[in-house]
């Protein structure tokens, strides 16, 4: 069931990263996908069904815990490049891609030594009691929980000069799942070396709280990662209204002006910028607005009190906080995420 819920969580969130990818870098969405595709190996009749194929010799679980660790780390370097200013954020990290291949290595080897009687959806809670095993455990989660630790680390230290608030609340959210997962990784390595000693009673124990950090730390990971994309979504659709409410109201400035002047024209009139989204018509409109008020200045008396307020207003609009907060996301690396 708790591999269940947290698939579910997990594409769930790969659905709501989904639209507007060409605008975005890919990497959260890959990871999340690969994180996705881990959770889902491991619930029980996907797990049993496809192990089946491998004469039941549970490489299904070694290749979720793969997809995992892989998952993890690409998902790390997103959300470090989306907390970080730019100059640091697109510094390569070979030394990180070694530390991976050798997890990989690790995790490979140690599970070859585990001594496995057919296909168990409980891999560990059948096979913890061997050496291997718990070696196989700690390489994978000793490895996340510096993975995460380090992640969440940089969201709260970098999360108050976020530009924008639906960002610092995204890194928020982010630092409390990492946190919690530092907390499941301990929780894990606590269970395995009981199970190890044989205190199976003590290892049932800690379980319930295992569990439950595991739901709260991934639910606080994806809504976290969840909210930029949406935020964006709903921050561009307000700005759309705002166009086109603008351009509504410069239409008839503009008519009385630059329609007036074909010279002043940047092209063939109102059909021309009927073709044109709302933003590049609106600033289209505003220019040959002004460049017909400064060939004939005499052409402002016929402009009411409103329409000098629209006027002012579409000026404020394309030269104020959205540009600069464009330009300060950039620096920033926000739009990473």
């Amino acid at each position: 069931m708790i591999q269940f819920a947290v698939a579910v969580l997990m594409w769930l969130l790969v659905a709501s990263l989904l639209p507007g990818t060409r605008r975005r870098d890919h990497s959260v969405l890959t990871a999340a996908i690969t994180i996705a595709v881990a959770m889902t190996l491991n619930i029980d009749p996907v797990y049993t069904s496809l192990d089946a194929a491998f004469a039941g010799r549970n490489y299904i679980d070694l290749l979720a815990n793969i997809s995992m660790v892989v998952g993890i780390y690409f998902l790390s370097k997103a959300i470090i490049r989306g907390a970080t200013p730019e100059d640091v954020g697109k510094r390569r990290d070979p030394v990180g891609a070694v530390v991976l291949g050798v997890v990989i290595l690790g995790l490979t080897a140690s599970f070859s030594f585990i001594s496995t009687h057919g296909s168990s959806t409980h891999f560990m809670l059948d096979y913890g009691d061997q050496f291997p095993a718990a070696l196989y455990s700690a390489v994978q989660f000793v490895y996340i929980g510096y993975v995460v630790g380090a992640t969440g680390a940089t969201c709260f230290l970098f999360r108050t000069g976020m530009s924008t608030p639906y960002y610092r609340l995204a890194f928020t959210f982010i630092g409390i799942g990492c946190a919690l997962a530092v907390l499941l990784v301990t929780l894990v390595l606590v269970m395995d070396t009981l199970h190890l000693q044989g205190q199976l009673d003590a290892m049932r124990a800690v379980s319930p709280v295992y569990d439950a950090t595991v739901i709260a730390a991934m639910a606080f990971l994806c809504v976290g990662l969840a909210i930029p994309p949406v935020a964006r979504r709903i921050v561009r659709h307000k700005e759309f209204e705002s166009q086109d409410e603008l351009v509504r109201g410069l239409s008839g400035i503009w008519e009385k002006t630059a329609g007036m002047r074909q010279d002043v024209r940047l092209q063939l009139g109102v059909e021309s910028l009927r073709q044109q989204d709302p933003a590049r018509k609106l600033h289209r409109m505003l220019v040959e607005v002004q460049d017909a008020l400064l060939v004939e200045p005499g052409l402002a008396s016929s402009l009411d009190i409103r329409e000098l307020r629209v006027l002012s207003a579409a000026e404020n609009y394309l030269a104020g906080p959205i540009d600069h907060g464009t330009r300060v996301r950039k620096r920033r690396g926000e739009r990473t995420l």
